[in-house]
């Protein structure tokens, strides 16, 4: 910037010159600032447009109009109160910290432009929102801009699922869906949809979750060293000082966790969603079956969860019945593993329910198909329990089909008196079949081997 004194001479007069040379510069700085501004508006539009708060994307309206039509389904009615259908949120693009008081819907036609309906008060909740947007007040208003939007329409899908089969998709209540039948259209649910759209792994998500993976695998190893450590040195150890020590190596890796990792001694991992506390927790001692289930993400934005679960014994060598159980758990995984591969190979999509009964049916033959009572797997994305299908023909029987994009977990278990095994791995669904990174436990370990 040119000194103030260089404007004045002559006792206070200004230079002509000067005031050219600045003049020249000033609309150099205006033309950059407002290319700037543009350039910058340009990117945030694009990117608002491409992506929501949560990375959700709702700018293929053609390729989502297609999807309804060959499900003939006439349009998608998306519906929140209180942010609490956070797959709507997610999808729309509201960020996280606007406040969520009154009701929206958020309708996408088969045919045409979207609709949104939203309360006067809350307009600003969407930044970007579609050109046919209605404003309401009033309860009776609400209802009343409702019906013309579905007007016609004879078939649509909501968050909601028949019988409450699939819960993660149960986020509309029961009195809204009442408003929604009364208008005359036939409600169904848009479990598919949410899949179709949310559910697959962007190839960003992907390399988070080949990083997760490596390491929850270090850590395990540590893990396991650790114990093998401490009793070979005759020092006391417990299920909690080694969830502590799995918290720590996670923060060093740049990793977060929802819930803390399992560690489970003998009847403690007869219990699946057993974890250690403060006050809960058991000595690890020579001779304990030791279970680990722990799981991670990297603390980036849209980063995917590895989750995984692994065994040993507090030993040289594994005692037969620990060894028994072991390798029927571990057959039971590799079936479902395997009949996935095959599917690919043959062309042939698989639901969900299909993978469960596979592996139930290796641990059930064995005589041991009452100590299994949880689903094969869960779905796994950027939360450890997702939103898409989830290999399970027991606690309900998903019948949402295994797409190419999806990852899940496959982890059986046998759940004795005195002792619980499981073993866990994470499947990536991709276009050439499953894929897990990282290694798949083949015998328990022995610790003290």
């Amino acid at each position: 910037m040119l000194a103030r004194e260089e404007f004045l001479r002559d006792e206070g007069k200004i230079d002509p010159n000067l005031i050219l040379l600045f003049l020249v510069q000033a609309l150099r700085l205006c033309a950059f600032v407002r290319i700037s501004f543009y350039l910058c508006a340009k990117i945030t539009f694009k990117t608002i447009l491409l992506k929501g708060a949560a990375g959700m994307s709702l700018t293929n309206l053609t390729e989502i109009q297609e999807h309804l039509k060959d499900q003939g389904i006439d349009g998608w009615l998306l519906f929140d109160f209180h942010g609490q259908n956070y797959i709507a949120t997610n999808f729309v693009g509201i960020e996280p910290d606007r406040i969520l008081t009154r009701r929206w819907f958020y309708f996408i036609p088969q045919k045409g432009e979207p609709v949104l309906l939203v309360h006067k008060i809350e307009r600003s909740n969407f930044p970007n929102p579609p050109k046919q947007t209605e404003f309401y007040v009033g309860w009776q208003e609400l209802k009343n801009k409702l019906k013309p939007i579905l007007n016609g329409k004879r078939k649509i899908a909501m968050e909601y699922s028949p019988g409450g089969a699939i819960p993660y998709v149960s986020c509309v209540d029961g009195g809204t869906l009442d408003v929604v039948r009364e208008i005359g259209v036939e409600v169904v649910t848009s479990a598919n949809l949410v899949q179709y759209f949310q559910g697959p792994w962007s190839e960003e998500q992907l390399q988070s979750h080949i990083y997760a993976t490596e390491n929850v695998h270090r850590i395990k190893d540590e893990v396991f060293a650790l114990i093998g450590d401490k009793l070979k040195g005759q020092e006391k150890i417990n299920e909690y000082e080694v969830q502590k020590f799995i918290l720590e190596r996670l923060e060093e890796a740049n990793m977060v966790t929802e819930e803390p990792p399992i560690v489970a001694v003998n009847a403690n991992a007869s219990n699946p969603h057993y974890a250690p506390s403060p006050n809960r927790f058991s000595p690890i001692k020579q001779n304990d079956t030791v279970l680990i289930d722990l799981f991670g993400k990297e603390k980036t934005p849209n980063a995917v969860y590895a989750d995984i679960t692994w065994m040993g014994f507090a030993g040289e060598s594994v005692p037969e019945e620990q060894r028994k159980i072991f390798d029927i758990v571990a057959q039971a995984r590799d079936a479902g593993l395997d009949l996935l591969g095959q599917a690919s190979e043959q062309g042939k999509t698989l639901q969900g329910w299909e993978v469960d009964r596979q592996v139930r049916k290796v641990i059930t033959d064995a005589g041991y198909g009452d100590y299994f009572y949880h689903r094969t797997g869960h779905s796994l994305d950027t939360k450890i329990h997702g939103n898409s299908v989830n290999m399970d023909n027991l606690e309900t029987q998903d019948q949402r089909e295994i797409i190419s994009g999806l990852g899940f977990t496959i982890e059986p278990g046998i759940y004795l008196e005195k002792f619980g095994v499981r073993s866990e791995i994470n499947v990536y669904f991709s276009v050439d079949g499953p894929k897990v990174y990282g290694p798949i436990q083949k015998e328990m370990i022995a610790i003290l081997k």
